[in-house]
C-alpha cells in the first residue's frame, strides 16, 4: 500500500495502468449491478401473478452484466492509447458482441411474449397457425434493427442501402399486389373468424361443404360431392358466407313444408308428422319437433314440420328420410297430397 501511495501519480499518468484499473473496475461494477438486479428486481417479479415478467427478468440480468462489462472494456481500450486502427477494431468488436447479445435477448422476449399472449387472449389473430408468422415477422424486424446498429457501430453509411431497399420494396409490392392482398385478407379472416376449420358453410355461389384448411393465401372447402374448392382469401373477404355451424352450437333447424287436400283431418296430419319426426334417429329430442298449420292455400292446406338436427351435413339425409316416411304414412291413412291439375276442353266441330 505504501508503494501505491508513493507511486499514485505515476500510475495515473500511465495509460496502460489506467486502462487496467478501468477494466478491473468495470468487472466489479458489472458484478455488483448483477447482484443488485437479481436480489431486488427478481424478487419483485416473483410477487406478481404472471410468470411472464419472471421469464423476462431471467433473460435480462446476463445482457445487463455483459453490457456494463463491455462498456468498461471499451473505455479501457480508449484509455490505453492504442493505435487508431487497433482501437477502432477492438471497440467495434465489443459493440458488435453487445448488439448481438441484445438482439438475442429481444428475440427471446418477443417470442415468449407472443406465446404468453396467445395463450391468454380471446383474439383469434393469435392462434397456432398465425403465431409462427408473427414470431418470424417480429424476428425479422428485430434483425433489421440489429443490422442497422451493427453498421453504425462500424461507422458504415447505409443511407444508400436504405434508399435501394425502399425502391425494391415498392417494386415488389406492385408486382405481388394480389399475393399481398390475399395475405392480409387471410390475417383478417383469422382475426375476425367468420368461420373456422371444420365448419359447414354455404358459399355465395351456392356450394355447401366444410372448411378443410384456412391458409394465409387461400382457403380450401370440401363440398358434399367430395370436390375441393380453393378460393383466394381476398375473394372470400368480399363475399357473403353462410356459416351453418355458427351460433352457440352446431344444432340446425330444418323446415319441411307439407300440403294436404281440403277436408283432411288436420289433427291426424299433425300427429303423423310429429310421430315421424320423433322416430327419426337424426332428429334431436330437444328442442322438440313442432308442427305448424301455416296457410289456406289455393289447392290445399299448408303445414310445416320444424325439427332440429345435430350437424348441418345431416340435413339432406334427414329430409330424405322424413319426406319418404310422410309419403308412405299419408298413403296408408288416406291423406291426399294435392297437386296441380288441368282440364282440357276440346271444342266439337
Amino acid at each position: 500500500m505504501e508503494w501505491v501511495k508513493n507511486n499514485y501519480s505515476v500510475i495515473l499518468d500511465d495509460p496502460i495502468a489506467r486502462s487496467i484499473i478501468i477494466a478491473f473496475s468495470s468487472v466489479l461494477i458489472a458484478k455488483l449491478s448483477d447482484v443488485i438486479f437479481v436480489s431486488i428486481i427478481k424478487k419483485m417479479s416473483t410477487k406478481t401473478k404472471s410468470d411472464l415478467d419472471d421469464k423476462i427478468v431471467d433473460l435480462l440480468h446476463k445482457p445487463i452484466f455483459y453490457s456494463i462489462l463491455f462498456v468498461g472494456f471499451s473505455t479501457a481500450v480508449k484509455t490505453a492509447g492504442l493505435p487508431d486502427y487497433l482501437d477502432f477494431a477492438i471497440v467495434g468488436i465489443f459493440k458488435t458482441i453487445t448488439i448481438l447479445i441484445w438482439l438475442f435477448l429481444f428475440s427471446r422476449i418477443f417470442t415468449i411474449s407472443m406465446e404468453w399472449a396467445s395463450s391468454r387472449t380471446s383474439n383469434k389473430l393469435l392462434q397456432y397457425k398465425t403465431l409462427p408468422l408473427f414470431n418470424n415477422l417480429g424476428k425479422i424486424g428485430i434483425g433489421l434493427f440489429g443490422i442497422y446498429f451493427l453498421f453504425l457501430s462500424w461507422n458504415i453509411n447505409i443511407n444508400g442501402i436504405l434508399a435501394s431497399a425502399g425502391v425494391l420494396g415498392v417494386v415488389l409490392g406492385l408486382a405481388a399486389k394480389d399475393t399481398v392482398s390475399n395475405f392480409f385478407a387471410g390475417i383478417f379472416l383469422m382475426a375476425d373468424s367468420p368461420f373456422k376449420e371444420g365448419d359447414y358453410i354455404i358459399l355465395e355461389t351456392g356450394e355447401r361443404g366444410y372448411v378443410r384448411n384456412m391458409g394465409l393465401r387461400s382457403t380450401r372447402f370440401m363440398t358434399r360431392d367430395d370436390i375441393e374448392i380453393t378460393i383466394p382469401n381476398s375473394v372470400i373477404a368480399a363475399s357473403k358466407i353462410v356459416n351453418e355451424s355458427g351460433g352457440p352450437s352446431e344444432n340446425e333447424r330444418v323446415r319441411i313444408n307439407v300440403q294436404v287436400s281440403y277436408g283432411s283431418d288436420i289433427d291426424k296430419v299433425k300427429d303423423i308428422l310429429m310421430e315421424i319426426a320423433k322416430n327419426n334417429e337424426n332428429v334431436l329430442t330437444y328442442p322438440e319437433p313442432r308442427v305448424r298449420f301455416r296457410e289456406f292455400a289455393d289447392s290445399g292446406l299448408k303445414f310445416q314440420l320444424l325439427l332440429w338436427i345435430a350437424k348441418p351435413e345431416r340435413r339432406g339425409r334427414t329430409v330424405d328420410e322424413i319426406n319418404s316416411r310422410i309419403y308412405h304414412q299419408f298413403s296408408e291413412n288416406n291423406i291426399t297430397i294435392p297437386y296441380p291439375t288441368m282440364n282440357l276442353l276440346m271444342k266439337e266441330k
